[in-house]
């Protein structure tokens, strides 16, 4: 069971990535609070953009049935490393359920609901800087997740410094105007937020104990 939830892990961020990949090269632009943006731009536009206008329901389903994915997915990840005491287990399985959370709340209020919208990035992004870290130290306690442990906490480190090129190089103005890589910096700051969580979730995955209970269900 923590095998096929951790696929969710998998699933939900290749799902949202492939969402506003696509959308992002086929949308016409939107409007905003009365507002028209005449036209989308991938390099200076935000993914939430995507939100409003005709691509709207199927940006803010990837949204939701994204991080609904991804939600099991940290579900399996922390069941999937058993080595970890209960009470750690929960702290670390709340903080990386902060990412999917956000997900989903940023798909139910676009970018018109500005402030509740903006929460949801801070908790599906912002919160990585500090889950990341935690979760990596918890992992270097384990042997057999030591390296994925160092690896977290580099993670965090990396995550402070594009979160804060991403909101450095954002001007809503330019960004209406296509002007400036704000969409650009904040592509490359959610896809290495979700990369990570691919990565969790294809090493339990791919972990001995769980192939090993596969092969035991299926020889059942």
């Amino acid at each position: 069971m923590n095998r096929l939830l951790a696929y969710g892990a998998i699933v939900g961020p290749i799902l949202f990535a492939f969402a506003w990949v696509v959308l992002g090269l086929i949308s016409p632009g939107y409007t905003m609070w009365d507002i028209v943006v005449p036209a989308y731009s991938p390099i200076a536009q935000p993914i939430s953009g995507l939100g409003l206008g005709v691509t709207g329901p199927y940006m803010n389903a990837a949204f939701v049935v994204g991080g609904l994915l991804l939600l099991a997915g940290v579900v399996g990840i922390v069941r999937g490393i058993e080595e970890i005491a209960t009470p750690t287990r929960w702290v670390s399985g709340a903080l990386l359920a902060l990412t999917p959370l956000g997900m989903v709340i940023d798909g139910l209020f676009t970018l018109e609901s500005f402030f509740l919208h903006f929460l949801g990035y801070l908790l599906g992004i912002g919160s990585t800087v500090v889950s990341f870290f935690v979760v990596g130290r918890v992992l270097r306690r384990v042997p057999r997740w030591r390296d994925l442990g160092d690896a977290l906490r580099v993670a965090s480190v990396v995550t402070l410094v594009l979160l804060a090129v991403a909101q450095v190089t954002f001007d809503p103005m330019a960004s209406g105007a296509n002007v400036g890589v704000a969409g650009l910096t904040e592509r490359m700051l959610i896809l290495e937020v979700l990369v990570w969580f691919v990565l969790m979730g294809w090493s339990v995955v791919r972990s001995p104990r769980a192939t090993s209970e596969l092969t035991l269900r299926s020889a059942a």
